[in-house]
């Protein structure tokens, strides 16, 4: 009993940036295709029935859980679930992803776009709820939302992109109504993250995928006030925020600015700079390379030594990768992290 209560401090104690027994150590995407039982449930239904089906939500969220023994749980949902209450139509298209079919294509859209719905994402607040239950306190679980960018960029790209290009055109041309969209995703996103805060979720991540695509000082004009405004509301709500941003290195100090109680930093940039730069005013997450779970055991066991040695023994580090499992990892070896992490302390 003793044990588990450890297990379950250690991811909070360090979000705080207290001393832990041993590292924490979760995965994003660690509920995914790389895992057989998750493949069996895929094959009968697709994500959006599996987010919006609270018992298949926590069953998916419970898989890694007990297959790798990481210490702590995030539920499984998808970061564009918001854009429905909001208006728009979602779907996910085999082998190219999340397509929406009615993206703003004019600023007078943005008009349309509705923030009094929120109470309809409730069924990722049932699945957390049913989550702790058959946790019953072993680790936490972690709720999360898209940030107010990358949400923006999905609803007026329409499907994933590699120049932005929509985005940043209306960005440019229509300030005033790009600070308009932006304010309504601070308000449902602030109103999402309540719902899983209160249904029992002890952290949430704010996930920037596509923040990478700006330049720094137009991250500070345009969306690092966005971001700070979202996770100032989750903080009030009682949780401690992780921020997250994907090819940040240019501004992870902007990015660090924006708040959080934890910067989660991608494989691109060294953490143990990035922690100094940064002054040690925030825990740090990350930040192995998905790819390197690729790797013979032998080189992956010296990577997450690396890892643990660069960010030494000050306390307020969590393991993780840089970004997401890839499809095809071998479990063998991220289970073997998990216990080289553990290893490496004792």
């Amino acid at each position: 009993m003793r044990v588990a209560a450890v297990s379950a401090g250690r991811f909070l104690d360090a979000c705080r940036r207290r001393a832990t027994d041993v590292r924490p150590v979760w995965f994003m995407r660690q509920a995914g295709r790389y895992l057989k039982p998750y493949r069996e449930i895929r094959a009968k239904h697709t994500i959006l029935e599996i987010c919006k089906n609270a018992e298949l939500a926590a069953t998916v969220t419970m898989q890694p859980v007990e297959i790798l023994d990481v210490d702590a749980a995030i539920i499984f949902a998808d970061l564009l679930l918001p854009v429905e209450p909001m208006g728009l139509k979602l779907e996910f298209v085999s082998g190219e992803g999340p397509y929406i079919e009615n993206a703003i294509t004019e600023p007078e859209d943005i008009d349309d776009i509705s923030t009094t719905r929120t109470d309809d994402l409730g069924y990722v607040g049932e699945a957390i709820q049913m989550v702790n239950r058959m946790l019953a306190g072993r680790v936490p679980v972690i709720g999360f939302v898209g940030a107010p960018f990358t949400l923006a960029s999905y609803m007026i790209e329409g499907s994933p992109s590699k120049t932005f290009l929509k985005t940043k055109r209306l960005m440019y041309s229509a300030e005033t109504m790009w600070r308009r969209l932006m304010g309504k995703l601070v308000d449902v996103l602030g109103d999402f993250a309540r719902i899983q805060i209160g249904a029992g979720a002890r952290a949430m991540q704010v996930f920037d995928s596509w923040v990478g695509a700006l330049s720094p000082e137009d991250y500070v004009r345009y969306v690092q006030p966005y971001s700070r405004a979202l996770i100032e509301r989750i903080r009030s709500a009682g949780a401690p925020v992780i921020h997250f941003g994907t090819g940040t290195g240019g501004f992870f100090r902007e990015l660090h600015a924006a708040g959080g109680d934890v910067l989660g930093i991608d494989w691109r940039i060294n953490i143990d700079q990035a922690w100094m730069d940064i002054g040690y005013r925030s825990a740090i997450q990350g930040n192995l390379d998905p790819a390197a779970l690729f790797a013979p055991l032998s080189e992956l066991r010296t990577k997450v030594a690396d890892l643990l040695s660069r960010t030494g023994t000050r306390p307020g580090h969590i393991v993780n990768l840089g970004h997401g499992i890839l499809p095809e990892t071998p479990v063998e070896n991220v289970k073997a992290v998990v216990q080289m992490v553990r290893e490496f302390h004792r």
